[in-house]
């Protein structure tokens, strides 16, 4: 089935982008786990479009199909994890390229292209990109390849600036790519507002039930030379998402903008909460009047300001693993964007990067929020 255009993301997802299974007339998109297809007498194939799983599979393909128009992109990719999306990204760089690279994001991105740009001997420059002028400084002064930033970032709450970064790279001749992961596509389409590739750990809100691995990578001009070799390091690579994975990926974005809007609302009541409450010494949230990044969050992301925060505790370290240690609805768990909500000591896990040991990042799901409420209030209570 073909959708009409101006088709609003909460009917692309909750309908699969129009999908309909062609051999049952199902409503529910088929999974065809084969990873081989079978050919004619005349050796040709029985279907055209289907020759091996490493790169031909019908669950893959609608997947991306979804998440392009989700994205507004001229295509999509997927991978088996956000990981694996960034490693495609960074592979395409020649030795001795330029990255600028926002610091302070998700500890796992930045350990991983410190350690490959030092391997590919690639000029590694690493700036707080929520500043405009350090941005702009980093870029002029490095003449990039690449410039990489992540809005809300992951676990500090900052927000980038997406057109303002796209003017930057684009001066340098350098390709834009935003980690949307804790915005999601459903809050802000990052290929609106400038950037030439949007990656998501499609692990987190995307799929939502802490059941799968994916991550994805969507471009706004397919025509440029650097996706052509994304495509063939994925393919060659064999960085593939398997046809069970993708479909329950298919599954879990038929909800999305509903979880997104819960868990936002839910987050927004939270926030306000532990701003208010005696024993939390700050909140980090763009959702919050007080935050940094507010006004331009605002404008940034369509809908609510997402499911993730963090807070800082009034005391010690000792304190703050108290108060995970208290929680009784709140699972002390890593990720984020699920509809359970979680929390972790991020000092626990990132112990060599500036991380305050008081820090505790929360990803809020899709319960009543008047027990998490209550669940924080009682674990607060020291």
């Amino acid at each position: 089935m073909k959708m009409t255009s101006n088709i609003k993301p909460d009917t692309i997802a909750a309908q699969a982008a129009g999908h309909l299974d062609g051999a049952s007339g199902g409503v529910v998109p088929s999974l065809q786990p084969s990873t081989t297809f079978a050919r004619d007498e005349n050796n040709a194939l029985l279907n055209s479009e289907n020759i091996y799983g490493r790169d031909n599979n019908d669950a893959v393909r609608l997947a991306e199909e979804i998440l392009a128009k989700l994205e507004n992109a001229k295509d999509a990719l997927l991978f088996p994890s956000g990981m694996a999306a960034i490693a495609a990204l960074f592979r395409t760089l020649p030795n001795g390229a330029g990255v600028v690279l926002q610091s302070g994001i998700y500890w796992g991105t930045t350990h991983w292209i410190r350690t490959f740009c030092e391997r590919r001997n690639i000029k590694l420059s690493e700036v707080e990109a929520s500043d405009n002028a350090l941005l702009q400084s980093a870029c002029e002064e490095n003449n990039p390849d690449i410039v990489f930033v992540e809005t809300p970032s992951n676990p500090w709450l900052k927000t980038i600036d997406i057109a303002f970064a796209s003017s930057c790279a684009k001066k340098s001749n350098a390709i834009l790519v935003v980690d949307g992961t804790a915005a999601t596509p459903i809050l802000t389409r990052a290929l609106d507002h400038g950037a030439d590739i949007v990656m998501h750990s499609a692990t987190k809100a995307i799929n939502g039930h802490s059941d799968v691995l994916a991550g994805v990578l969507a471009i706004k001009n397919e025509d440029l030379p650097i996706w052509a070799d994304i495509k063939a390091d994925r393919h060659d690579a064999g960085a593939i998402i398997g046809a069970f994975e993708a479909w329950l990926l298919i599954r879990g974005m038929r909800t999305l903008p509903l979880r997104v809007e819960r868990m936002s609302r839910n987050a927004q009541q939270i926030a306000e909460f532990l701003e208010s409450h005696a024993n939390v010494e700050s909140v980090l949230y763009p959702g919050l009047e007080s935050h940094e990044g507010h006004a331009l969050a605002a404008k940034q992301m369509q809908g609510g300001f997402g499911s993730l925060m963090s807070f800082l505790v009034k005391g010690s370290e000792a304190d703050a693993l108290k108060v995970v240690g208290k929680m009784q609805l709140i699972h002390r768990a890593t990720s984020l964007g699920g509809v359970e909500s979680l929390i972790e000591h991020r000092f626990t896990i990132e112990t060599e990067t500036g991380i305050p040991p008081n820090l505790l990042r929360l990803s809020v799901g899709i319960e009543a929020v008047s027990d998490l409420i209550g669940d924080l209030d009682q674990a607060l209570s020291f």
